[in-house]
This record gives C-alpha cells, structure tokens and sequence, in this order.
C-alpha cells in the first residue's frame, strides 16, 4: 500500500506571507489541525492548530502575524509511491502527526495523518494496529520531542 492510498488529496495550503487568523480559518473552515505552508509551488513548511496556540497565541502575537513567524521549517515530507510503512516510520521518527505528501516537483499534492494510519488498520488491515499504537508512542516521547525542535533538515533529506 502506498501513501497516496490513504493520504487526503489536494489539502487546503497556506503561504508563508498568510496571517495567523487566514491560517486559523483555513483550519476551521477545512477541519483540518496542519496547514502545508508553500511557496512558489513547493512546500517549505507546516503551520499546526498547536503553532498557533504554543509559538503565536502563548506568545503574545496577534492575529495579524505572519504565518512565516510561526511555521515548522522544511517539514518532513513523503512521496505519494513511498510505502504505507514508510511514512509511519517517518511520523514515529520525525515525532509528527501529519505528514505533506508531495510530488518530485516538491509541491504538496496529499497529507496523511495519524488518523489516516488508523483508518488503513482498521480498513482491512493495510496498516497494523501495532504499528500504529508505535507511532503514537513513538510521537509521544517528551524527552525526542525536545530534541527535534527546530531540525532543519530538507524535506528530501528527512524521508
């Protein structure tokens, strides 16, 4: 099975120039908790519901903020052919819930979740549910999450 079995396609994006409150509504009016930030066609970072409350609300910035402000850098990106697997391990090692699938041209064409992992599991067991109990622990780990703050990596580097 492959990423763009279970990815959601085409997901609502966002620009690094987009203020928080654009990003937010993105959010609320996609139901959506990740943004894939792009620019010139190519993905160059990610926006969370949990950036706009810990890095810009918790910090005093205003609605008006630049996404750019507040986005995860160079996310950690899958190809649509990678394996199911694959991006499961890329979500437990790179501790994220959501992870942009892109094409080779780097624009954002999927994004597959934790709950899209789950859904393969539960749906005939593409995924096992082992390893999808592995991602949520693995992401979960306090002491890795501090550790891969602020990793800089280029997306094709991280998968």
């Amino acid at each position: 099975m492959k990423a763009k079995d279970i990815m959601t396609p085409s997901p609502s994006c966002c620009s690094p120039n987009d203020s928080l409150q654009d990003a937010a509504r993105t959010m609320r009016d996609h139901n959506c908790g990740a943004v894939p930030v792009v620019e010139d066609g190519r993905v160059v970072g990610i926006v969370t519901d949990r950036d706009l409350a810990v890095r810009a609300l918790a910090q005093g910035k205003s609605a008006d903020t630049r996404v750019r402000d507040v986005i995860t850098r160079d996310p950690c990106c899958c190809k649509a052919d990678d394996d199911v697997h694959d991006v499961a391990k890329a979500m437990a090692d790179n501790q994220v819930r959501r992870i942009p699938i892109i094409d080779t041209g780097g624009r954002c064409i999927g994004i597959v979740s934790q709950a899209d992992l789950a859904r393969a599991a539960h749906d005939g067991g593409r995924v096992s549910e082992r390893e999808v109990a592995m991602v949520v622990e693995r992401i979960s780990e306090p002491e890795r999450q501090a550790s891969n703050r602020g990793a800089t990596s280029s997306p094709e580097q991280r998968v």
